[in-house]
């Protein structure tokens, strides 16, 4: 069974007041782990669900500012995402 896990990105404003890109050239969302805000929305039992809680939340103050940064993915219940393990990277100082 799968469930979509539906979720909003709102930009961190540019310093020198330049426009904010929120995709790539090939649609993806773009997102800056450090200054972006995150926030999970809501999980969902069908993607039409999902779609019909972005209508609600574009009509949100916050939301309604970045209508276009909605992302609802698919994820299968009971199965493992990540089966990799993973790395921890040291930090590098300038």
């Amino acid at each position: 069974m799968d469930v979509f896990l539906l979720w909003h990105v709102r930009h961190a404003r540019n310093v020198d007041g330049s426009p904010i890109e929120h995709r790539d050239e090939s649609g993806e969302l773009l997102i800056d782990e450090e200054y972006d805000d995150v926030k999970v929305i809501g999980i969902y039992s069908t993607a039409d669900a999902a779609m019909a809680a972005i209508e609600r939340a574009r009509l949100r103050e916050g939301f309604r500012d970045e209508p276009d940064c909605f992302v609802a993915d698919a994820y299968t219940l009971d199965a493992d995402r990540w089966t990799d393990g993973f790395v921890s990277m040291p930090v590098q100082e300038d």
